[in-house]
């Protein structure tokens, strides 16, 4: 009979317990343990075998003893309670709040672990999200449903970063309401501190969901955090129509969490030591956002993650790369000569930025300003190794004209403001502004009425 209370462990290994078989026990289900004194404590079946059943505990396995342990199985996997009121709210890794209120008044729960989308009710991404940021909505546009990762590294402002986007997103020429979930994985809490801090002080928090599982608490929580806020994501997206922009940092601690637990489990290793299903865990994840059809609401999402030693091959941000439509990289070089956002001219790619442009979108230059843009900076640095060599005094006047471009492109264009917030318009006629540092057979990647409406009247940096 299921709820009985089975007595008695095989094996207690750090948060790992193991029971006996003794019924037909779910995959990922929810288990309730109690210890000698009856103190209860959850946990999740990770495990099962023809005799066994392995449990992550969700804290750690302190006053149980393998004798007189109790082991209840609950029949339904982790559930998390959805309403109107979890807008402006703070939960925990496990969605419980963590902001000093109550429950959410609701009796709706959701499994944490979703359920999948049939491919054909998708719909392509197409409209563009605003965030206020020149390298990205001029050069990496993000379009509504998009999967488009920060790669970060240690000490960049990824944090910085995101709290900028969070405070700044809109979707534009729409009525439809726009919010943000926050899914924070084995931060610091002088870092949750700041994303709180900032969020109430620039008044966005009622508008944001926030999970937050610090460094401290145990790895199976960080493995349940992104979930538990993609199942708040689905229900303002598909059930309230909204437009959902999910923030969720940082990945690597997330992807370290589940080599952790898969080394807990004695399973072979793969890559460096991560598991060999980890593509597939990152696609579980990533593959929650999108458009439905018949929903008014969206679910864009932004992952970020700090590159091992900024590695960009490492399987983690290589394995993100497959999943996802681009990138944004940070880089370190341009951080160190005082650019923020430090984001990398060349690296960066959004795939769907072309379906999300254009003439009734963003403005009818913007693809091929883009277009030229990258492709003028892309020599600039081909012009900075060649000056390396042979000294920057040996260079044509074509070729300085090029390095002046590129001092102006990472100065003006890049570079802002943390609290700037710029417009479509602003960005592009910036970039009109620093392309007429270069003479005007250069600009081949536009067309000659575009330069003719648009060059004249770039608008000077003010």
């Amino acid at each position: 009979m299921r709820g009985t209370d089975y007595r008695g462990l095989l094996k207690a290994d750090g948060p790992i317990v193991v029971a006996a078989r003794t019924e037909n026990v779910g995959y990922a289900e929810l288990v309730r343990i109690k210890d000698r004194l009856g103190a209860p404590r959850l946990g999740r079946v990770v495990d099962l075998s023809e005799s066994a059943v392995a449990i992550q505990l969700f804290s750690d396995n302190t006053g149980i003893s393998l004798e007189d342990t109790r082991v209840e199985y609950l029949e339904k996997p982790l559930e998390f309670r959805v309403g109107e009121d979890i807008v402006g709210r703070i939960f925990n890794g496990l969605g419980k709040p963590a902001d000093g209120y109550p429950e959410i008044a609701s009796s709706d729960l959701r499994d944490i672990n979703g359920m999948p989308i049939n491919p054909s009710a998708r719909v392509y991404p197409r409209d563009f999200i605003q965030t206020g940021i020149s390298a990205i909505d001029g050069m990496n546009t993000l379009i509504r449903g998009q999967k488009l990762p920060i790669f970060s590294g240690n000490g960049l402002p990824h944090n910085r970063l995101a709290a900028q986007i969070i405070r700044q997103a809109k979707v534009r020429g729409g009525d439809s309401q726009f919010a943000v979930v926050f899914a924070g994985m084995g931060i610091k809490y002088d870092v949750s501190r700041y994303f709180i801090d900032s969020f109430e002080q620039s008044g966005v928090l009622s508008r944001v969901v926030m999970f937050l599982s610090l460094a401290d608490s145990p790895s199976i929580e960080r493995l349940l955090t992104p979930r538990a806020a993609l199942t708040a994501a689905e229900y303002l997206a598909y059930e309230k129509g909204m437009h959902v922009l999910v923030v969720m940092t940082d990945m690597t601690n997330y992807c370290e969490a589940l080599r952790e637990v898969s080394a807990a489990r004695s399973e072979v290793p793969s890559r460096k030591g991560y598991p060999g299903y980890l593509y597939s865990d990152l696609a579980s994840l990533y593959e929650r956002a999108g458009r439905i059809e018949g929903s008014e609401g969206s679910i864009t999402q932004l992952p970020i993650l700090s590159m091992p030693n900024d590695d960009i091959s490492h399987p983690i941000p290589d394995l993100t790369g497959y999943i996802t439509e681009g990138q944004i990289v940070l880089e370190r070089d341009l951080a160190q000569r005082g650019v923020y956002p430090p984001i990398a001219g060349l690296p960066s790619l959004s795939r769907l930025m072309k379906d999300g442009i254009g003439e009734g979108m963003t403005r009818e230059d913007h693809r091929d300003l883009a277009a030229q843009l990258f492709s003028a900076y892309a020599y600039v640095r081909s012009v900075r190794d060649l000056s390396a060599i042979i000294g920057e005094e040996e260079l044509s006047a074509r070729d300085k004209g090029y390095l002046e471009f590129g001092d102006a492109f990472e100065k003006r264009f890049l570079a802002q403001g943390e609290f700037e917030d710029r417009s479509i318009e602003r960005t592009l006629d910036l970039g009109w502004s620093i392309l007429s540092l270069l003479p005007r057979e250069e600009l081949v990647r536009i067309p000659e009425q575009l330069i003719e409406r648009y060059l004249p009247a770039a608008a000077p940096e003010a």
